[in-house]
């Protein structure tokens, strides 16, 4: 009897310690995670909210690591990243004139209850200080983790559009579609 209480014992705590992934969770589940990553991310890009750079930031730990790729440059951690997003918005976010964030697709892959990956392609009209309209977009993919209820990007990719998206339309550029509804 001894014996075969600590067998049931013993395999409960093996269970218990195996990873989980998105195949354990319902659809409807992993649906409610995609929506909820989507949510925060449109917020947090929202570029109407007052402080945009602590909006942005709001997105990533407060503490650890943090992998971050653009413009050919790595960083690692939270303050090299706060540094990056200062400057962007010191040298092109500040300059630009009425701009709008604009999600042209966001397609999530929930991995696991608490892992997702999410790769968008993104648009930002505005002006220019002198008037004139202008466009800058590219692709982002980011994997998301849940620490503590809460989700963060712990690591990130962006590509900027090498193209000229202010002689194009959107119909006219490959991926860059209008999602249906809400992103």
């Amino acid at each position: 009897m001894k014996h075969a209480l600590l067998s049931v014992i013993a395999l409960g705590a093996l269970l218990g310690c195996q990873q989980r992934s998105a195949t354990d969770m319902t659809a409807g589940q992993q649906k409610a995670v995609a929506d909820s990553l989507k949510k925060l991310v449109v917020s947090a890009y929202d570029l109407s909210k007052p402080d945009p750079v602590n909006s942005l930031m709001s997105l990533y730990p407060d503490s650890g690591r943090v992998i971050s790729a653009s413009g050919g440059v790595v960083t690692t951690t939270r303050p090299q990243l706060e540094q990056g997003i200062k400057a962007f918005w010191t040298y092109v976010g500040q300059n630009m004139k009425n701009p709008k964030w604009e999600w042209t697709s966001m397609n999530v892959d929930v991995l696991a209850p608490d892992a997702a990956v999410m790769t968008s392609t993104y648009r930002v009209p505005h002006q220019t200080p002198t008037g004139m309209n202008h466009v800058i977009g590219g692709a982002w993919t980011a994997v998301f983790q849940n620490r503590g209820g809460r989700w963060v990007v712990i690591q990130e990719h962006l590509s900027d559009v090498q193209s000229n998206l202010n002689l194009q339309t959107q119909d006219s550029m490959p991926g860059m579609s209008t999602p249906h509804g809400n992103p």
